[in-house]
């Protein structure tokens, strides 16, 4: 470019001095050839004159040429002018200095043809050869010998080739320059186009001699652009004195700079020379980016490059220099943010570029960053760092003009890297690593108005970013109802740091929050309004006693709790997926959905391998295994079914296997369903324990008194394992079938026990009641009135049917129908169940038949009947003979005894009736047993072994924790304390006071 403006002002020298010899010669053609010639000899190179040239020496020498042609080869630079005109004083003649009245060059088309690495290099070092590549010294040389009044370009336009990079066209170029003396001002002004924006710049120098003679010489520069490329870059304006140093150098002292509404003082040296360098000084009092930070305005659409083929920005006009910058501003604005005590610096050399904010003070805190770049690429890449050690929060979200529920310090320390100039191309490269963290913070959680549980605290958490392309990971302990809460969280940075609306879009996080008694794991993407979806995990050893400690109850049955699922969760209510839910170790899995309305509206469909109603309600709870520790009675606790009215819920189920305690049914399919306070669980017909079960269960909270109603029907079901698991009862065998239909009504555990009321019908059938065996009863007689009776859980009274019908009412189940048929025995009976307390009461009437080794006619017992009585818990009942009916009819009793082959023949009665010593031939013969029963009687009832006392007095003392249930009157019983009929063989009836025979025999024996 150097050469061009040299060739330039060359070619206007020559064409000075043709105007004066040109005149006298004749030809035309001449003229332009010879005029091509010496002006491309001068200038090195190729000019042609390829239209009319016209010449006139009167009033100025001039010269008008039309379409005139250059080449300069070695530059890169071709042109064309449609008409170059110039003139010149007639004094230039016969003076020695050259005074141009005006030279003006009409819509020239000038092009820069960019050149390969090497020849660029190779045409660097001609050009060294000539100069220090500052042409201002040639120019002012030049204008020693010269005045220019005028030199102008009309519509002109400038185009840049390159083979890599798309042409650049600056059209529309209007040019002036003024230098009428050495000793006057030097004034440029010019005017051009580039893609959509026009531009418009003037300069000038106040004198050039000032410059020669190395002293100061005003200067002032101005520029705007239209459209602006930021409101804050309308109009650019500089002044100040530039000096021409030694060595060749130019000083710039005391200058202004305005950009805008924006004033600097400047301190400036331009060093020219193979590669140019500038040192820049500038400092403000105030300085406001909030203008220079605004969108440009849109450039036009209809003639906007297409994407495919814009280039990006880059910064590679910066590379033909180096530059040392640094800039002071004592209060700084941008936008809400103020800061004070700014300080930035930058160095350019051989197209890398470092710059440095060494100190930004805001009221937030402190920052500094640095960042460097190579301005020679095509998209230049920039790798900086920030560091801040402590911002405030509060202060820093108000100066954002938000509001958040954060308090504490902020820290940074952490690199950067992006790619490009505009806001995209950033977004699409910028990367971060280091750390930012928070210290001595406080966060406020929402919705919570107990201060003691709304804050959470931290002493130091610290956020560390490996890249933007990993996550974002906070890691800490922090402080919670002041207990510790260990937290890792992990979210991906790019759409934390960079995402446009957070509050909407949702952040993707993975959390693990680890306190004392519960864990919590969230896997999802959760946004500031409360929304949430993804994978959930929460787990506590109790959650009574974890909700206690937040302050809340409700929960006391459930201990053991967890969930694991996928969970979509909004304002308006939460779904769940994919689930797993233990709640007292019950597991189960599958989806639901809850709708936050009134009332809550649930809806869910659940698989269980076992579910056990009882460990669901609590039955394995911390607080019940607590209470069993110390050997506490079962409490009367509320009964509190008022959360039915708040839900509308619908509970599909299904379980392998379902049923309460040990008591279990299926596998089973079924749905409890809530409405209007009512829950009802309906049990379609299931496999139980070897038959089926079919039952229905309600449960009413819609009165003031909570109620159940609950009906049952079990077909063939095994007995021994069914009672067992039911009640510990162990006692009978067989085939079960049965009906129950029960209500009951009450506002606790106790009073609905005791209010339950209604029916149920039994049966037993091809089993045993274990324990006894009746018929061995009347076989050793004479064994148990000696020995006493001892329960053996070997021993069993077989039968084909068992059968009994009861009435309940106030918890009771009565039965005056108990009906026994057995292959060597029938029996009838009555008794009641107290199904509150859990204890029995039975009496039971035994008939034997003719052979007690196999089937035949009833032998009628009346007189020596020997029942057997059931009494005690479910889980533990005493079953044992009652003897006490042998004393009430002596005479039948001794029938009888005979008749089942027992040995009174060898029993002198005589001696029993007198009560003399011959009494002892009786002792002798039971005598020794019966001492070692009596005196071991309390060790026998503890092992539930009844001596003969016992067993005729038919009232053993109960155990200590033992109640017996209230037996009603027994009518057959009574009437025996009647006479029976006449004994055979004569025997007198005895008076009511005088003790019969057998009678006798007793008491005897009882001496």
């Amino acid at each position: 470019m150097r050469r061009f403006i040299l060739s330039l002002l060359g070619a206007a020298a020559l064409a000075v001095a043709a105007i004066a010899i040109l005149p006298s010669l004749i030809s035309s053609d001449w003229v332009r050839s010879e005029l091509g010639r010496q002006l491309s000899a001068a200038t090195g190179s190729s000019i042609a004159f390829n239209g009319p040239v016209n010449l006139s020496a009167f009033p100025y020498l001039a010269v008008v040429a039309e379409d005139v042609t250059l080449s300069a080869e070695a530059e890169g630079i071709t042109a064309e002018f449609a008409e170059v005109s110039g003139s010149v004083a007639l004094s230039s003649l016969w003076s020695d200095r050259l005074h141009i009245k005006q030279i003006a060059l009409d819509r020239p088309v000038i092009v820069l043809e960019e050149k390969a690495a090497d020849e660029a290099a190779s045409t660097a070092d001609r050009g060294n050869e000539t100069g220090s590549g500052d042409p201002l010294p040639a120019l002012v040389a030049f204008l020693e010998r010269s005045a220019i009044e005028s030199v102008s370009i009309t519509s002109g336009t400038f185009i840049r080739r390159s083979a890599e990079d798309p042409e650049e066209v600056v059209s529309d170029v209007e040019l002036t320059l003024s230098a009428p003396d050495v000793d006057d001002a030097f004034s440029l002004s010019a005017s051009a186009r580039v893609g959509e924006r026009s531009y418009e710049t003037s300069f000038t120098i106040s004198t050039l001699r000032s410059l020669l003679e190395r002293q100061p010489a005003d200067v002032t520069l101005t520029a705007e652009a239209d459209p602006a490329p930021a409101p804050g870059l309308t109009n650019f304006e500089a002044s100040g004195q530039v000096t021409l140093n030694a060595n060749g150098s130019y000083q710039i002292r005391g200058g202004e700079v305005e950009a805008g509404e924006q004033a600097f003082s400047l301190n400036a040296l331009f060093v020219p020379g193979e590669r140019a360098r500038f040192l820049v000084d500038l400092e403000a009092d105030r300085l406001d980016l909030t203008p220079f930070m605004d969108v440009a305005p849109e450039t036009s659409r209809t003639e906007a490059p297409a994407a495919d083929t814009a280039k990006p920005a880059n910064l590679q006009f910066l590379a033909g220099f180096d530059a040392d910058m640094s800039i002071n501003a004592a209060a700084l604005t941008l936008g809400e943010i103020s800061a004070s005590d700014v300080s930035f610096s930058a160095a350019l050399k051989d197209g890398e570029l470092a710059a440095e904010l060494g100190h930004l003070e805001i009221d937030a805190g402190s920052l500094a960053a640095n960042v460097a770049t190579d301005v020679t690429a095509d998209e230049p890449a920039f790798r900086g760092r920030l560091a801040s050690k402590g911002l405030d929060i509060a202060k820093l979200s108000a100066l954002a003009g938000q509001t958040v529920p954060l308090s504490g310090a902020l820290t940074i320390d952490a690199g950067f890297a992006f790619r490009g100039l505009d806001g995209e191309a950033i977004r699409k490269t910028v990367d971060l690593a280091g750390t930012i963290g928070l210290r001595d913070a406080a966060y406020t959680l929402p919705g919570i108005a107990d201060e003691t549980m709304r804050e959470v605290k931290a002493k130091k958490i610290t956020a560390r970013i490996e890249s933007l392309a990993k996550p974002l990971r906070v890691a800490g302990r922090l402080q919670w109802r002041n207990k510790p809460v260990d937290v890792d969280l992990q979210i991906p940075a790019v759409d934390t740091i960079l995402a446009g609306n957070l509050s909407a879009e949702g952040i993707p996080l993975k959390l693990q929050v680890k306190m004392p008694d519960a864990n919590l794991s969230l896997d999802g993407k959760a946004a500031l309004a409360g929304t949430y979806a993804g994978k959930l995990g929460f787990s506590t050893a109790d959650l009574s006693a974890f909700l206690a400690g937040l302050g809340q109850s409700g929960a006391e049955s459930i201990g053991p709790l967890a969930f694991n699922g996928h969970v979509d969760a909004g304002a308006t209510g939460v779904s769940f997926q994919e689930a797993s839910i233990s709640v007292n170790s019950v597991e189960g899995a599958g989806s639901g959905s809850v709708e936050f309305t009134t009332p809550l509206k649930i809806m869910t469909a659940l698989n269980f391998d076992e579910l056990d109603l009882a460990q669901l309600a609590g039955a394995q709870s911390p607080a019940l295994q607590a209470k069993a520790a110390t050997g506490a009675e079962p409490a009367d606790v509320p009964l509190d079914l008022s959360a039915l009215r708040s839900i509308d819920a619908t509970i599909k189920v299904n379980a392998k296997k379902l049923g309460y305690g040990k008591v279990f049914a299926g596998p089973v399919a079924t749905s409890l369903v809530v409405s209007d306070g009512v829950a009802s669980l309906t049990l379609p017909e299931a496999p139980f324990y070897g038959g089926h079960v079919v039952a229905s269960l309600r449960a009413d909270s819609s009165q003031s008194e909570p109620s159940i109603a609950l009906k049952t029907s079990i077909s063939g079901a095994s007995a021994a394992p069914l009672l067992t698991d039911m009640a510990g009862f162990k006692h009978l065998e067989g085939s079960l079938k049965a009906e129950f239909d029960v209500t009951g009504a009450g506002g606790t555990s106790g009073a609905l026990a005791k209010s339950l009321q209604g029916n149920a019908n039994v049966g037993f059938s091809d089993g045993a009641i274990r324990g006894i065996d009746i018929a061995n009863v009347y076989n050793n007689l004479v064994s148990l009135m000696t020995s006493g009776f001892k329960q053996d859980e070997s021993k069993a009274t077989t039968f084909t049917e068992l059968g009994a019908s009861f009435a309940i009412e106030g918890g009771v189940a009565r039965t005056e129908d108990l009906k026994l048929v057995g292959p060597l025995i029938r029996m009838t009976g009555n008794g009641a169940a107290d199904l509150a307390q859990s204890t029995l009461n039975f009496r039971l009437e035994p008939r034997l038949v003719a052979s007690l080794k196999g089937q035949g006619a009833e032998i009628s017992t009346d007189g020596i009947g020997v029942p057997v009585v059931v009494e005690g818990s479910f889980a533990a009942p005493r079953i044992y003979p009652d003897l006490s009916d042998l004393l009430k009819n002596p005479d039948a009793a001794l029938a009888k005894l005979k008749d089942f082959g027992l040995p009174i023949d060898k029993l002198p009665i005589g001696d029993l009736l007198n009560e003399d010593g011959a009494g002892a031939a009786v002792k002798d013969l039971l005598g020794g047993t019966l001492d070692k029963a009596l005196k071991d009687k309390a060790f026998k009832q503890e092992e539930q072994q009844l001596s003969i006392e016992e067993i005729i007095g038919g009232d053993p003392a109960p155990k200590p924790d033992e109640a017996p249930v209230e037996i009603p009157t027994n009518e057959e019983a009574a009437k025996a304390d009647a006479p029976t009929e006449q004994p055979a063989n004569g025997t007198e009836v005895p008076s009511e006071e005088a003790d019969g025979p057998m009678e006798g025999f007793f008491k005897q024996l009882l001496r």
